[in-house]
C-alpha cells in the first residue's frame, strides 16, 4: 500500500472525470475573445521544459497588449532585458513547447494558451517592438495549438487582487538583504537594494 499516485489511474480513483465543459472550452486558435483578452493583459507566466527534465516558470510584462497577435494561429512577444541567465530562451532551443498563462489586474480570469516557440531577430518584428527608442533582445513567436479560459477559483482562493488580503513589504527582508545572505554577499543591504533599484529604473528597455 502507497499513498503515492503514480498514474492517471491512481489519480482517477480520487478524482471525478473533467465536466463536458471543462473539456469542450479548449479551442486550438484564437478566438476574438482570447485576443481580447490578450490585448488587455500586461503579465503573463512562460513555463517551459530544461533539458535535464526540470520545469522552469519565468514571469513577462509590459504595458497592456505587449504581446500582439500575429494571426489566430500566431502570438509575438519581445524579449526585454533581464538578468541574462537565458533560462527559457535556452529551454527552447532543445524543447520548444511553452505554456503562457496571461492576467488582467482585478480579473478573476485566465488565460491559458499552449504552443510551439521560437526566437527570432526578424527586422520587422524588432522594429514592431521598439519602445523608448529600444528594440527588444529578441522576439518570441509562439505557434498556438491549445487556448482555454481558466477558471477562477485559485485567483478567489487566493485573493490576489483583494487590498485588504495585500502582505506588507517589510513581513520579509528586502531583496538586497535576501541576495545577501543566499550568496554570502560583503556590501551592505542596503547598497544592493539600490543597485537594484537603479538598475530597475535604468534597464527595463
Amino acid at each position: 500500500m502507497t499513498d503515492t499516485l503514480n498514474d492517471e489511474t491512481d489519480l482517477r480513483a480520487i478524482y471525478a472525470a473533467p465536466s463536458d465543459g471543462a473539456v469542450r472550452k479548449e479551442i486550438a486558435t484564437l478566438d476574438p475573445h482570447s485576443k481580447r483578452f490578450i490585448a488587455l493583459s500586461p503579465f503573463l507566466c512562460i513555463g517551459t521544459a530544461r533539458p535535464d527534465g526540470l520545469a522552469d516558470v519565468s514571469p513577462r510584462g509590459g504595458a497592456p497588449g505587449f504581446v500582439h497577435v500575429l494571426s489566430d494561429a500566431e502570438l509575438a512577444m519581445p524579449d526585454r532585458p533581464g538578468n541574462n541567465r537565458l533560462d527559457t530562451l535556452t529551454n527552447l532551443t532543445v524543447a520548444p513547447s511553452v505554456g503562457l498563462l496571461f492576467f488582467i489586474p482585478g480579473f478573476e480570469d485566465l488565460l491559458r494558451v499552449n504552443g510551439v516557440a521560437r526566437m527570432t531577430t526578424a527586422p520587422a518584428l524588432m522594429e514592431r517592438f521598439i519602445e523608448h527608442g529600444k528594440p527588444p533582445r529578441s522576439v518570441m513567436i509562439v505557434e498556438v495549438r491549445e487556448v482555454y479560459l481558466h477558471c477562477t477559483k485559485a485567483i478567489r482562493r487566493a485573493g490576489l487582487w483583494d487590498p485588504a488580503r495585500f502582505t506588507a513589504r517589510d513581513a520579509m527582508p528586502s531583496a538586497g538583504q535576501i541576495y545577501r545572505d543566499q550568496i554570502k554577499l560583503d556590501a551592505p543591504a542596503e547598497a544592493i537594494d539600490q543597485m537594484l533599484e537603479h538598475n530597475a529604473k535604468t534597464e527595463l528597455y
